[in-house]
């Protein structure tokens, strides 16, 4: 049976008139990764205006660890929406607020007094945590790592790596920002081991608290546990071990930005927790939330405490209908069962993935964690010279047969795959066909050019 069914081609005529209207009506810097146009999604399926049934590994970015239209978050939402819509946490108490609180608090790792702010998105919710850790150390800089993603307001912009993509032409940025080179395995030092290379980069951190900034002058520390936009580079346990270590020493808050590769999508509910370390402050969105617009910043309540009154909070901040929804994904996202099912999703992906590096020169390197999982695609597997041009071309032609793909990578050379955790297998070994498809089609072209 297969799972992708298609009656145009992509995009259909209902589709061409959409993405017209889209031409005109939306700023041209708003960014599109396909040209599919949605009529209605459900699990990891979705049907386009024409017509046509595809499969989903984009998942919204990372938005939909549960699935489209989950059937408990829905049934929340509709209830609460019978209830109230929102009175704003800045005026009223709302319990859904409340409880939503109360269980990030518990599941976030550290055996100590926890508090949580809710917000709307990744971008207000690293903002607060930031300002907090200032406000709390009486510290103005912070640390932050090439190849991160952390939002787009003018604080987050200024922690993000990728300039040309998201930071060209929007002139200054804050202050007091330092960023270092993360740990890239794949990207080490010729001749140095795993081990050996890791041990570099701590020590080139040391360094930078020479070079760079005083670390009794950092607020803050912020790294994602496997950044995302950066290429699923999962950070080495003995680095975020250094990190906490300093952090401990110097009194600075180390911020753990789970975003994308929190929510369960790497087996565990938050990525950090593969490490043993335990962050001051958590940062929450994407897939707690299903498709619904919330974030968290979870931390140590005497640190959550320390702005004045009136000092943190928004009007929408905590909505109560997103925060049912967050509720009811959390609960299904920490289930043992859950939790099960990413590490099944993951291992067909990570097998799959490994059999065709052994069969594409293309494929430079794959990896991942869990059902966080990427394909790096290179001119030559020697210079690991990035291939952003073959990624674009691979991304359309799966696009095109119904697989909706998004790229990630710092020099945008990667594909990542974030499908849904409630695919069936036979849905994704059908997707994974389809990228497979247009990796080999790619190839196949590159071969006859050298011949």
């Amino acid at each position: 049976m297969s799972f992708i069914k298609l009656k145009t081609a992509l995009p259909g005529p209902k589709g061409l008139a959409a993405l017209e209207r889209r031409k005109n009506a939306l700023p041209a810097g708003l960014a599109k990764s396909t040209e599919v146009v949605v009529e209605k999604a459900e699990g990891a399926l979705v049907w386009d205006v024409d017509g046509n049934q595809l499969l989903d590994f984009a998942g919204g970015i990372g938005m939909i660890n549960v699935g489209h239209r989950n059937e408990n978050v829905v049934n929340a939402i509709k209830e609460q929406l019978d209830k109230y819509i929102h009175t704003c946490s800045l005026v009223t108490t709302m319990e859904p607020y409340l409880d939503l609180a109360e269980l990030l608090n518990g599941l976030t790792p550290g055996n100590f007094p926890k508090k949580t702010l809710l917000a709307n998105s990744g971008s207000e919710a690293v903002e607060n945590a930031v300002n907090i850790a200032k406000y709390y150390t009486k510290r103005n800089a912070v640390l932050c790592f090439e190849g991160a993603y952390h939002g787009r307001t003018l604080l987050t912009l200024s922690l993000t790596s990728k300039y040309a993509l998201f930071k060209k032409g929007f002139g200054s940025y804050v202050s007091d920002i330092y960023r270092i080179p993360a740990p890239n395995t794949y990207r080490g030092i010729e001749g140095m081991s795993e081990n050996e290379y890791v041990a570099y980069c701590i020590k080139k951190l040391e360094e930078a608290f020479i070079s760079q900034v005083d670390p009794e002058s950092l607020a803050a520390i912020i790294i994602e546990p496997v950044q995302g936009e950066g290429g699923f580079l999962p950070i080495p346990p003995a680095y975020l071990h250094k990190l906490r270590e300093v952090c401990d020493k110097y009194g600075i808050v180390f911020i753990a930005d789970e975003i994308q590769c929190g929510a369960g999508r790497t087996g565990k509910f938050f990525a950090v927790e593969h490490s043993g370390v335990v962050p001051d402050i958590i940062v929450s969105a994407k897939s707690i939330g299903a498709g619904m617009p919330i974030s968290a910043v979870t931390g140590k309540a005497e640190i959550m405490d320390a702005p004045h009154l009136g000092g943190i909070g928004g009007t929408y901040g905590g909505s109560p209908v997103a925060c049912v929804a967050a509720i009811e994904a959390i609960k299904i996202i920490k289930s043992e069962g859950f939790l099960q099912r990413v590490n099944e999703v993951g291992e067909i992906i990570r097998t799959t993935l490994e059999n065709w590096k052994g069969k594409y020169p293309l494929i430079g390197d794959v990896r991942g964690i869990g059902a966080m999982r990427l394909v790096e695609f290179v001119k030559d597997r020697e210079s690991k010279e990035p291939d952003a041009e073959a990624t674009l071309e691979i991304i359309k032609d799966a696009v095109a047969h119904g697989l909706i793909m998004i790229r990630a990578g710092l020099f945008s050379n990667c594909i990542r795959l974030l499908p849904p955790i409630v695919i069936t297998d036979e849905q994704l070994t059908e997707g994974l066909q389809v990228l497979e498809d247009a990796i080999a089609r790619a190839q196949a072209k590159r071969s006859a050019v050298l011949v």
